[in-house]
């Protein structure tokens, strides 16, 4: 599976991100005129930031990718630059399930190709680290979408979620919101409360490298035989 956004050419990737801008530049410019009319200025107030947050990823992304601040494993699985003995992981992005995500799948197709995109970005990560394993790297992330139970079964343990985390989740709720919408295949409302943040680490992983493997396969194939 390709990344829809990064096999256009740069010409067309800049035209992708001008529309986005140009769009997000009208809803903040028509919320400011309708608050000055009606003396309303929450609306302005809230729609900047709320606007802002949910076209970032279309800008961030590609940006953190381009100078090396973040590492694609798979089209739904990126993980930050390895600091202080210390791997961040993260699911895809709005802009990710957007432009990797088929349309025409249901719900139930697309939170298992979610899910095996995770799977299969986990494999890279511990095939590229082959060479770390006696090295106390750990392996951090945060997710909505993977449960405890299928987390602990790759290798991964339940961690404290720390309040900066919270508040940047609070922050890009509608972001989320939109995201959670698209793997479902409809409108959903994501349980906040139930994010949890996930720790390991590569000894642990590559220990369970052909469970993961194994679970990706059974995932593919799986995928394959409903399209």
């Amino acid at each position: 599976m390709k990344h829809g956004f990064y096999i256009k050419s740069n010409k067309e990737q800049n035209q992708i991100q001008f529309l986005i801008g140009f769009f997000a530049l009208i809803i903040i410019l028509t919320s400011l005129y309708i608050s000055w009319k009606s003396g309303m200025y929450l609306f302005v107030i809230l729609t900047f930031p709320i606007t802002l947050s949910i076209i970032a990823p279309f800008f961030d992304t590609p940006s953190l990718k381009k100078s090396g601040g973040l590492i694609y494993y798979s089209p739904l699985f990126l993980s930050e630059k390895r600091k202080r003995g210390m791997i961040k992981i993260h699911g895809g992005t709005l802009f990710d399930y957007v432009f990797v995500i088929d349309q025409k799948m249901n719900g139930k197709q697309r939170t298992n190709f979610i899910i095996q995109q995770y799977l299969e970005g986990l494999l890279n990560l511990i095939e590229e680290n082959e060479n770390n394993k006696s090295e106390n790297i750990k392996i951090r992330g945060t997710s909505y979408i993977i449960n405890e139970r299928t987390a602990q079964r790759i290798g991964f343990k339940i961690a404290k979620t720390d309040n900066i985390q919270k508040l940047i989740l609070l922050y890009n709720c509608f972001n989320v919101l939109i995201t959670y919408s698209i793997a479902k295949g409809k409108l959903s409302f994501p349980n906040l409360k139930e994010t949890k943040t996930f720790e390991t680490n590569l000894k642990e992983l590559d220990k369970r490298k052909d469970f993961i493997k194994s679970l990706n396969d059974k995932l593919k194939s799986t995928i394959a035989n409903n399209v």
